[in-house]
């Protein structure tokens, strides 16, 4: 593939991110450069800063960031959407100034020198080069198995997801013009974009400790992440909701059966324990019943308003102009 006019845009969603944005916005203009100079990419490439509503001062270092170097571009949202939404915005933004797009964290555990490999995956044919880790020797025991069994149980449940991938990935013009086709408001990216199609690939690296700041996904926003990616890419918990509804009403016909034989042959004794087992074992399986399908009501009410996913407030582009 001809490499001759190929614009990369690298997208950095932020939230609060003003201990780490310096570094990472160093080390990612000196990987641009250095990409410049191999001729891998042109000249007019950028590092576009998506900041999602920060409360600190991050975007007043973006600000700075574009001011003293017309090699950063910056978004700043309306308000803080979540990390799946400025991700979106920011790929949008870029898909219409640039051939590629690497997305990646601002946290700098993601290896940028992998971008080197995904870039030349790209020259080399592909449309979406996945960034996948090699192994979780860096993560915590505890870390390490929740992961793991979350990519795992995506499977299972029927969502199609790049194992031990996140949100660090290229993707080329023609496929971001296809993931802008997908208008569904709530997203998980990690399961949206194997669903545009095209050649893809992998791509290797070490996943490191973060550099400064704290983790912006703790245990509880994590679990929040996974049945939003559950419950918005498959319909397999509903239909276990039915399997496990038709399995309670066969176990109720044969309680009722052996009640009656057991009446007959006059050996029936009351027994509480019995009962109050088995209401609240109906009546745990009715809440969580519940529970699923009102998460799936939820989302039909929040796709049926057609809210924005997002709102841009300013924009600071490549031009050196602020919009």
């Amino acid at each position: 593939m001809d490499n001759r006019g190929k614009t990369l845009y690298i997208v950095v969603p932020c939230y609060n991110e003003q201990e780490v944005l310096p570094e990472t916005a160093s080390r990612l203009a000196a990987k641009l450069r250095s990409l410049t100079e191999r001729g891998l990419i042109m000249a007019r490439s950028r590092i576009l800063f998506v900041d999602d509503g920060s409360r600190d001062a991050t975007w007043n270092i973006i600000a700075s960031l574009h001011g003293s170097d017309s090699i950063f571009s910056g978004l700043a949202l309306s308000r803080n959407r979540g990390h799946q939404n400025a991700l979106l915005a920011g790929l949008m933004y870029a898909r219409e100034r640039a051939d590629m797009v690497i997305s990646m964290d601002a946290d700098l555990q993601d290896d940028i020198n992998a971008a080197d490999e995904m870039v030349q995956k790209y020259l080399d044919g592909a449309d979406i080069v996945y960034g996948v880790r090699s192994s979780r020797r860096s993560d915590s025991f505890f870390k390490r198995t929740t992961a793991e069994a979350f990519y795992r149980f995506l499977g299972a449940m029927g969502a199609e997801t790049v194992f031990n991938h996140a949100d660090y990935r290229l993707m080329s013009r023609r496929a971001l013009d296809a993931l802008s086709q997908f208008e569904e408001v709530n997203l998980f990216l990690r399961g949206i974009v194997p669903m545009t199609g095209f050649t893809t690939a992998t791509v290797e690296y070490e996943r490191g400790e973060r550099f400064a700041g704290e983790s912006k996904y703790p245990l509880k926003k994590m679990l929040s992440f996974a049945v939003e990616g559950i419950t918005s890419l498959s319909v397999r918990p509903l239909r276990m909701v039915m399997a496990l509804g038709f399995v309670v009403f066969l176990v109720s016909v044969v309680m009722i059966i052996y009640n009656i034989v057991r009446w007959a042959a006059g050996a029936t004794v009351t027994g509480w324990a019995s009962l109050s087992c088995s209401l609240w074992l109906l009546g745990g399986l009715q809440l969580l019943a519940l529970g699923v399908v009102g998460e799936y009501i939820g989302k039909i009410y929040l796709e049926s308003k057609h809210r924005p996913r997002y709102i841009i407030s300013c924009v600071l582009d490549e031009r050196g102009g602020e919009d």
